[in-house]
C-alpha cells in the first residue's frame, strides 16, 4: 500500500476526528474522575477499572471509525477509495490502523496511571514523600522541652493520615537533632525527598511555632511559616501545617482527610498539656516512664473527660503495662475502659481503633476482632507503622505470611530505622527457614543497634536452626550470659544443644529466686531448668527440691492466665523426665490449646509437645505432632533434631532417623 494513500484514507474515513475527540474526551473523563473519585473515597480499585476500559475503548474506537461510516440511512460499512480498491493488499491497512490505535492506547493508559491516586509512594513519586525531625526547644525553661516533642508527634499523627503522602515514622527521626547539617544524607537513609525542620517556644500560655519544609535532594527551601497561638489554639497551627505541606508536595487529600486533619481534640488547654507530656515518653522503655505516661494521660482525661486521644493514649500505655510482669486484672479492666472511652467518644479516630485492636490482641487474645479494629485504623492513618506491624503479625498469626510480609515491608518502610520492625521480619523470615533472608533481615536491625544483645543472640538462634553450632558460638561466645528474657532462652539453647549443662547450672545459680522483683514466670523457668538439668546429669537428688515448687507455680500463674508459651518447652521436658506422664500429657493439652488459633505460635507448641513424648519413650505419640511441626512454618528444623538432646531417646529409630536426615 502507498503510505499517502494509506493516511488519505485514514482521513476520509475521519479516522483523525475519531481519534482526536476520543482522546481529549478521554482526558476530561479522567481529570473529573482524578478529583471526584477520591472526594467520594472510592476505593483505589476504581480508578484503575475506570483508566483502563477508557484504554481500551480507544483502538476499538478507531476500528470502528475505520470500517463503518455514519450515514443518513444510518451506519453502514466503509467502501473503500477507488485507489484502495484497485490494491490488493487492503489487509495491510489494519495493521497500521491496529499498531497506531496501540501505541496510542498505551499512551493514555500511562497518562491515566499518572494522574491516578495512588495508596503508597512508587520510586518514581518520592516527591510525595516527608520526615519531620525533632522539633528544637527554644523555650528558655528547659522543663518545657517535652512540649517541642508532642507538637511533633502531634504533626506527625496529622501527616500519618493522608493516604498520597510517605511519611516516616517518629521511631526513625527522633535519632536525628532538630537542624542537622547534613540532610541529603538523612532523606536518603530515610528514602524520602523532603525534610520538615521546626522550632517550639513555649511561654506560659504562648506558643511560637516555626516550621520550614526542605527539599533534601536539591537544598530547596520549598516553603516556612511562623505561628504565635495561644497554647489552645496551636491544634490549628498543627492543621494548617499538615494541610500547607499536603499542598506543597500535591499531594491529593480526600474530604475524609481534610476532617480528620482539622479536627481539635480538646478545648482545655491543661488538658492538652498533659497529653503532650504524656507523648514525650513515648518512646521511652523504662518502668518509671511508663508510669510518668500513664499518669499525665489519666490527668489529660480527668481535666477533659471528652478528650479521645487522651483516653486512647491511655488504653495504649495500659495495655502496654499489661504486658510487663507487673500487670494485673485491675489494671486490664483500666485499659477495656480507656479504650472503649476512645472509640465511644470518637468512632471515626484510627488512634481509638487501634487502642481497641491492641485491647484485643494483648488482653483478650481475640485476634480476629483485634485484625478488623486494626484493619479500620490503617485505613484511617495508612501512615501509621505502628498500626502496619500490628496487622502484619495478626496477618501471620492467621497464618497468611505472604500477606504479613508484605504488610510489614511496608511498616519497615515507613520506619526504616526502628530495629525492632527488621527484627519481626527476619523472625518470619526465619519461620518459613529461608535463612538467607532472615540473617539479611536481621543484619539490618544490627546496622541500627550493633550492640543490642537480643538481635545478637536473635542472629545466632538462626544458625542454630540451621545446625550450625560454631557459627552461632563466634557471636554469643564474646559475651556473657544475659539476663534479658529472649537472649537468655537462645544462651541457655546453645549451651544446651552442645550439652554443656555445667555452665548452664553455674549460669542460672546466680539468680536470686526470692527476689521479689523477679517476675513470677521467670522464676518457674529458672527452677524447671534447674531440675531438668540435674536430671540430665543423674542427679534426681538435686532435682527434688525443684519438683513441687514447679507443680505449685505452674498452677498459680495459669489461674492469673500468666502464660509465656517458651517456657512450656522447659516444663514439659522436666515432667518427662520426672516420668510424671499424667503431668506431661496436662502441660501439652494446656499450652496445644493455648496456641490452637494461633497458626504462627502453634507449631512451635506442637515441638514442645513431640520433645515431651519422645522423652517419655512414646514415638507413636511424638511422630504426628513432630511431623506437622516440620511441615509448617516457625515449626522445628531437621538440622534441630539432630542436635537436640530431648531426642537421644528414640534416636535410633528408622522413622526419626528419616525426620531428622532430612535436607534443612
Amino acid at each position: 500500500m502507498n503510505p499517502h494513500n494509506f493516511f488519505a484514507e485514514l482521513k476520509r474515513r475521519n479516522v483523525y476526528k475519531v481519534a482526536v475527540a476520543y482522546a481529549i474526551i478521554a482526558w476530561l473523563l479522567i481529570q473529573a474522575a482524578s478529583i471526584l473519585f477520591p472526594t467520594f473515597e472510592a476505593p483505589a480499585w476504581v480508578m484503575k477499572v475506570f483508566i483502563a476500559v477508557i484504554a481500551l475503548g480507544f483502538p476499538i474506537a478507531l476500528i470502528i471509525a475505520w470500517a463503518f461510516e455514519l450515514t443518513p440511512e444510518g451506519i453502514k460499512r466503509t467502501e473503500p477509495g477507488e485507489e484502495l480498491q484497485s490494491k490488493p493488499s487492503r489487509s495491510r491497512a489494519w495493521i497500521y490502523v491496529v499498531a497506531i490505535a496501540g501505541i496510542l492506547s498505551l499512551g493514555l493508559f500511562f497518562l491515566g496511571r499518572l494522574t491516578a491516586p495512588t495508596k503508597q509512594s512508587a520510586p518514581g513519586e518520592i516527591s510525595k514523600s516527608i520526615a519531620v525531625l525533632p522539633f528544637e526547644s527554644l523555650s528558655e525553661d528547659k522543663s518545657n522541652a517535652y512540649f517541642a516533642d508532642g507538637i511533633q508527634d502531634e504533626i506527625l499523627a496529622r501527616l500519618s493520615k493522608i493516604a498520597d503522602l510517605k511519611v516516616i515514622s517518629r521511631t526513625s527521626t527522633q535519632k536525628y537533632k532538630s537542624a542537622p547539617n547534613d540532610l541529603r544524607e538523612i532523606a536518603q537513609r530515610l528514602g524520602v525527598a523532603n525534610i520538615l525542620e521546626g522550632s517550639v517556644q513555649k511561654v506560659n500560655d504562648q506558643v511560637r511555632v516555626t516550621v520550614q519544609l526542605i527539599n533534601a535532594l536539591n537544598d530547596s527551601h520549598l516553603w516556612a511559616e511562623t505561628y504565635d497561638r495561644k497554647l489552645i489554639d496551636v491544634f490549628a497551627a498543627e492543621s494548617d501545617i499538615a494541610q500547607k505541606i499536603a499542598v506543597s508536595l500535591e499531594a491529593k487529600l480526600t474530604g475524609r482527610e481534610k476532617e480528620d486533619i482539622q479536627s481539635a481534640g480538646t478545648k482545655n488547654p491543661q488538658a492538652y498539656d498533659a497529653l503532650l507530656r504524656a507523648l514525650a515518653l513515648r518512646n521511652s522503655s523504662s518502668r518509671v516512664d511508663l508510669e510518668k505516661q500513664i499518669e499525665f494521660s489519666r490527668r489529660a482525661v480527668e481535666l477533659d473527660p471528652n478528650y479521645a486521644d487522651a483516653w486512647a493514649n491511655l488504653a495504649l500505655t495500659e495495655i502496654y503495662k499489661s504486658q510487663t510482669p507487673w500487670k494485673s486484672e485491675e489494671q486490664k479492666e483500666r485499659a477495656r475502659t480507656a479504650a472503649e472511652t476512645a472509640l465511644r467518644l470518637a468512632p471515626n479516630s484510627a488512634n481509638a481503633h487501634k487502642a481497641m485492636g491492641l485491647f484485643y490482641r494483648y488482653c483478650l487474645k481475640d485476634d480476629r476482632a483485634a485484625l478488623a479494629e486494626l484493619e479500620t485504623a490503617r485505613e484511617r492513618a495508612p501512615n501509621d507503622g505502628g498500626v502496619l506491624e500490628a496487622v502484619g503479625l495478626l496477618e501471620r498469626a492467621q497464618g497468611r505470611i505472604q500477606d504479613a510480609l508484605v504488610t510489614l515491608k511496608k511498616a519497615a518502610d515507613l520506619d526504616p530505622l526502628n530495629a525492632e520492625i527488621w527484627i519481626v521480619l527476619s523472625l518470619t523470615y526465619a519461620g518459613l527457614r529461608q535463612f538467607a533472608d532472615a540473617h539479611l533481615m536481621v543484619d539490618r536491625a544490627l546496622a541500627i543497634t550493633p550492640d543490642d544483645i537480643d538481635t545478637l543472640a536473635g542472629k545466632a538462634s538462626f544458625y542454630q536452626a540451621q545446625g550450625d553450632l560454631n557459627a552461632a558460638w563466634r557471636l554469643l561466645g564474646s559475651h556473657p550470659f544475659p539476663r534479658t528474657e529472649w537472649a537468655g532462652l537462645i544462651y541457655y539453647q546453645q549451651y544446651y544443644l552442645q550439652r554443656d549443662y555445667d555452665k548452664l547450672i553455674a549460669e542460672l545459680g546466680v539468680y536470686d529466686l526470692a527476689d521479689k522483683n523477679l517476675p513470677p514466670v521467670i522464676v518457674l523457668w529458672v527452677q524447671a531448668t534447674l531440675g531438668n538439668l540435674y536430671l540430665l546429669k543423674g542427679q534426681a537428688e538435686l532435682a527434688a527440691p525443684y519438683v513441687e515448687k514447679v507443680r505449685r507455680a505452674i498452677k498459680e500463674l495459669q489461674a492469673q492466665n500468666i502464660v509465656l508459651p517458651e517456657v512450656y518447652r522447659i516444663l514439659i521436658e522436666f515432667a518427662a523426665r520426672l516420668r510424671d506422664r499424667d503431668q506431661v500429657e496436662d502441660e501439652i493439652a494446656f499450652i496445644l490449646a493455648y496456641t490452637r488459633d494461633n497458626q504462627w505460635l502453634l507449631p512451635s507448641s506442637e515441638y514442645d509437645a513431640a520433645r515431651g513424648y519422645a522423652v517419655l519413650g512414646d514415638l507413636e505419640k511424638a511422630l504426628p505432632l513432630l511431623q506437622d511441626s516440620l511441615s509448617k512454618p516457625n515449626g522445628t528444623t531437621a538440622a534441630t533434631l539432630r542436635l537436640d538432646p530431648a531426642w537421644d531417646g528414640v534416636r535410633n529409630d528408622s522413622r526419626f532417623q528419616k525426620l531428622a536426615n532430612a535436607r534443612p
